[in-house]
């Protein structure tokens, strides 16, 4: 069996910074380090403390995963925990997360991984994936691209695909993570008759990008916003995004009530 090759941590911190577009005098100036030693380390010819991997990779904006792979490869043990929200020590997360959703009803809001898979939902969120098949559900950009999912209800579909592409594309930047430049790929391919455009530029009087949903033949229109935990210690908790939705105008906000009467 032949194993990966450990890259050492200079050669991976030279690529974050390549990545990041930053040069070792940049750098070395903001992590108050000297440039010949910067270069020593990237060069392996000098090995970093693990106060130094910490410290670059804060400054070079690496994720906490990567930071960890970063001090494991230095020959440090890891510096942050990562838990699935299943175990007892994410009780006050999981709480957290479910009052975030349950508060912002009657409207749509989600919560999904690094992945982009469903971690939770409210109950309104229905009104999106209904009729969908639940497997295509588990993925939130799978759900709405996919022609047997949300996208032939989506009016502006080829502007929305656009907007989550162009997210996706950033976080692919942001974390050089492979699933996630596949997944980019994969929805890519997905069909699309309307035109999409390469670069968000807005319309005379936009000031967001809207999405357009025909529900049960009424005509929504959403402003989304996202959140994250603002001081996480732990990967799991770092990589979760909290999606709410609400609506544009009165009459989409009159009929999410009015949906939710009915169906509470």
């Amino acid at each position: 069996m032949v194993q990966a090759r450990q890259r050492p941590v200079g050669e991976l911190l030279r690529e974050w910074r390549d990545r990041r577009r930053i040069s070792q005098l940049d750098l070395a100036i903001s992590a108050d380090i000297s440039t010949r030693h910067l270069s020593f380390v990237e060069t392996g010819r000098s090995k970093p403390s693990r106060d130094m991997v910490l410290r670059l990779g804060e400054h070079l904006d690496v994720p906490l995963r990567e930071r960890n792979r970063l001090l494991l490869a230095a020959g440090y043990a890891p510096a942050y925990t990562e838990n699935a929200l299943r175990e007892p020590e994410m009780d006050a997360v999981r709480q957290a997360v479910r009052q975030l959703l349950t508060s912002h009803e009657p409207y749509p809001a989600a919560v999904v991984d690094r992945n982009w898979d469903l971690v939770d939902a409210n109950g309104a969120v229905g009104l999106f994936v209904a009729g969908i098949e639940p497997a295509l559900t588990t993925n939130v950009l799978r759900a709405t691209l996919h022609p047997d999912g949300m996208a032939p209800h989506i009016l502006n579909l080829g502007e929305w695909r656009a907007h989550l592409l162009g997210r996706l594309r950033r976080q692919v930047t942001q974390t050089a993570d492979p699933g996630l430049a596949e997944l980019l790929d994969e929805l890519r391919g997905y069909p699309c008759e309307q035109p999409v455009p390469e670069v968000e530029v807005p319309g005379p009087g936009d000031i967001f990008v809207p999405l357009k949903f025909r529900h049960d033949g009424t005509d929504l229109t959403f402003f989304s916003t996202v959140a994250t935990f603002g001081t996480p210690l732990d990967v799991t908790v770092a990589e979760l995004v909290i999606e709410s939705f609400f609506p544009a105008d009165p009459a989409t906000a009159a009929y999410l009530r009015e949906r939710a009467a009915r169906v509470g």
